[in-house]
């Protein structure tokens, strides 16, 4: 997020004129060089309708270079009025449209690998190497397209979701940034995408719609390519451990409503109750199924399933991810004691798939901060909070403790 810019001094008694049409002050305490504020009013809004009244008294502000914020402290509601104001600055769309051109080749170049082993035949166990199937990719490129316009077309739902809710609000938001990373570095193509959010949101109700709106319009896009590509899937024996995509509440329904059984389907289940084998098997990826049916994911039900893994990943709790803008929404400053929380369960599960160590050190490093608003005092109303709920529930579909096993 972009800083604010400085300008002093300030006339407070024009401050405190501009703040009293909107608040009744009660007490007034005027900030120094020392403190980050120019002036803190304690009181209550005359108009219920707070975020109205933060609209009416930023705008009021801005040309003074002065940006409030809105916070209730010891049970009253406070203003804080903060030195300068942040002027986003606009950002260079070359930079949008190169990194879209290469994660497009990116996933092309991997889609032509993904079709070519798909074509192979089932529990093939002949010697492929990595340098034939790095040139089988470049030469048929071409042959990439299904994977890649299922999964770019799922990736820009979720980021343009995002970018449009962001607009709707007049929230300074970038286009999408892509990230690529080819085969062999991935079997995905790409490190999925992001907008930046040049300014921190203006209320509560903001932070819910701008969080959601990416994974569910990237869901509403994923679940008919996921089903699309199961329905041209086909199933085999699994002769040998490995290679298995891990499996979600949603994935698993997918895959039961076009073959219309769970898969993979065990030939035993280890001497345990098919309930608890399957709630080990879920959270832990093992014992691994020899022996099972299970499906030979298509290039596009793969895009599909790397659609669902990539709404899980956006709506962990945490930082400036998806999920840890809904919570803070819903739940306030307090969701930052659940850091340490997380952090140790995903080095935890880091047993089961050591992919989750570098989630755990990237948002170390990246996921302590949150996107907190200027207005505070504004609540989520019933639609925001609903909205909040079903972003949860949808955590709970696609949550995949093991993505690979």
């Amino acid at each position: 997020m972009e800083q604010p810019q400085f300008t002093a001094p300030y006339d407070t008694d024009l401050l405190n004129a501009l703040v009293s049409r909107v608040f009744k002050i009660e007490d007034f305490t005027l900030g120094d060089p020392i403190k980050q504020y120019v002036a803190r009013y304690r009181g209550h809004l005359y108009n219920e309708d707070s975020a109205a009244a933060y609209d009416q008294l930023s705008e009021a502000l801005r040309p003074h270079e002065v940006t409030p914020l809105f916070r209730v402290e010891d049970g009253r509601q406070t203003i804080y009025l903060m030195r300068g104001v942040i002027r986003p600055k606009a950002s260079r769309l070359s930079g949008n449209i190169i990194s879209f051109i290469l994660s497009l080749l990116s996933v092309l170049y991997t889609g032509a690998v993904l079709e070519y082993l798909y074509t192979l035949p089932p529990n093939f166990s002949g010697n492929i190497t990595e340098s034939f199937l790095i040139r089988q990719g470049l030469l048929h490129i071409w042959t990439g397209w299904p994977f890649a316009l299922s999964l770019m077309s799922i990736l820009l739902a979720h980021e343009f979701g995002h970018y449009l809710a962001g607009r709707y609000h007049k929230a300074a938001v970038s286009l999408p940034y892509f990230l690529p990373l080819p085969f062999p570095a991935s079997l995905i193509g790409t490190l999925g995408a992001f907008i930046q959010l040049k300014e921190h949101p203006k209320n509560r109700r903001v932070l819910v719609d701008i969080g959601a709106a990416g994974p569910l319009a990237g869901l509403v896009v994923a679940i008919p390519v996921l089903l699309l590509g199961l329905a041209i899937s086909r199933t085999s024996i699994l002769d040998t451990p490995g290679g298995l995509e891990g499996n979600s509440i949603l994935y698993l329904a997918a895959k039961f409503a076009v073959f219309g059984r769970l898969l993979p389907d065990p030939v035993n289940t280890f001497g345990q109750s098919p309930l608890v084998y399957w709630v080990r098997f879920f959270f832990t990826g093992g014992p691994f199924p020899t022996g099972a049916t299970d499906v030979l994911l298509h290039p596009v039900a793969w895009a599909g399933w790397v659609g669902l893994l990539v709404t899980f990943l956006n709506l962990i709790p945490l930082g400036t991810l998806d999920g840890g803008h809904i919570v803070y929404a819903l739940f306030g400053p307090k969701v930052k004691r659940l850091f340490g929380v997380i952090e140790l369960i995903l080095i935890g599960l880091g047993f089961l798939w050591v992919g989750w160590w570098l989630w755990a050190a990237l948002l170390f490093l990246l996921g302590r901060a949150y996107a907190e608003p200027y207005d505070q005092i504004t609540t989520l109303d019933t639609r925001h909070k609903i909205i909040g709920v079903i972003t949860i529930l949808v955590f709970i579909l696609v949550l995949t403790p093991v993505p690979f096993s």
